[in-house]
């Protein structure tokens, strides 16, 4: 349970509860998780159940009492990063990246590519945190235009990749995580998984193909509650983008048709709603394929 917690940091003191309004501890919490490859999901300033599973897999990792408790030592270690937001001004260049990406898939298969729609959505994405928190960092910019100056969560960009020497899946607990050649935890990603527990492969699988930016086949076999038109269309090729079912990644596995990838739909990950395979944010799914191999064995346990 999340609970009062006063605590003085950097000078200042704070209160950190459970609640439904954005706190910036929070955020810098949350923050200071994802810096550290212990994802929390989409950053919102908001305690819950992502974010717990980050702290204890990160309590775990530093060798801490696995309490899941926002406690002092936690918020001085996580928090404490000088600044939780930066500017970022919009670029021409970020402008190029928006184009459509229309529901229908016949529709879908004729677009250059699955684009982000949007500013916010792209910033959002980029910067790892829900549409609805940035927003709330930038209540009066309404036109988010090359040049205009916005405030984004202070995530790092461009960190050095770990190795992982193997991969755990918990179906249960709804995540992936990596550890090293000596076993050692070094990152935590939230993760969704297949509707139907058929679906679910457990056992000992590998890495056998790993994709940056693929294009997706859609079957309409695999959609039995599309309408008659759309099931009618046959196979078609999807074009790569953000917004391509499978997002930026695809991680293939030794299990014909599953694999580990991203997502156009980030704030949905951690839930049982897949047609069988992993599904993560398309930023954590880009930070787990820098640190695999083909070859690198995924544990999936219930």
């Amino acid at each position: 349970m999340w609970r009062w917690f006063i605590l003085t940091m950097l000078g200042a003191t704070f209160a950190v509860r459970a609640q439904t309004q954005p706190s910036g501890v929070m955020a810098a919490v949350q923050i200071g998780l994802d810096r550290r490859d212990f994802s929390p999901g989409p950053i919102d300033g908001k305690p819950g159940s992502q974010t717990r599973a980050a702290l204890m897999a990160w309590q775990e990792a530093s060798g801490l009492p696995v309490t899941g408790e926002l406690d002092a030592a936690a918020i001085n270690a996580l928090a404490s990063h000088a600044g939780w937001t930066t500017n970022y001004v919009v670029r021409a260049e970020d402008l190029a990246e928006l184009g459509h990406a229309p529901e229908d898939w016949r529709e879908r298969s004729q677009q250059k590519s699955m684009a982000y729609e949007t500013m916010r959505e792209l910033l959002a994405e980029r910067f790892h945190c829900t549409e609805e928190f940035l927003r709330g960092l930038n209540p009066g910019v309404t036109n988010w235009l090359a040049g205009t100056n916005v405030i984004v969560p202070a995530v790092e960009q461009g960190t050095p990749a770990k190795t992982a020497n193997r991969l755990r899946v918990s179906l249960s607990e709804k995540y992936i995580r990596a550890y090293d050649a000596d076993g050692k935890l070094i990152a935590h990603f939230p993760c969704s998984i297949a509707a139907k527990e058929e679906k679910r492969p457990v056992g000992e699988l590998t890495v056998e193909s790993i994709a940056a930016n693929p294009n997706y086949t859609f079957d309409p076999e695999n959609f039995p509650e599309l309408d008659e038109t759309q099931r009618g269309y046959g196979k078609l090729i999807i074009p790569p983008g953000p917004n391509n079912p499978v997002g930026t990644v695809w991680i293939g596995l030794s299990r014909p048709g599953y694999g580990i990838h991203g997502t156009p739909h980030p704030e949905q990950v951690g839930r049982t709603e897949s047609h069988g395979c992993f599904r993560l944010a398309n930023w954590n799914a880009e930070r787990l394929m820098k640190m695999i191999t083909i070859g690198t064995p995924v544990e999936v346990v219930k």
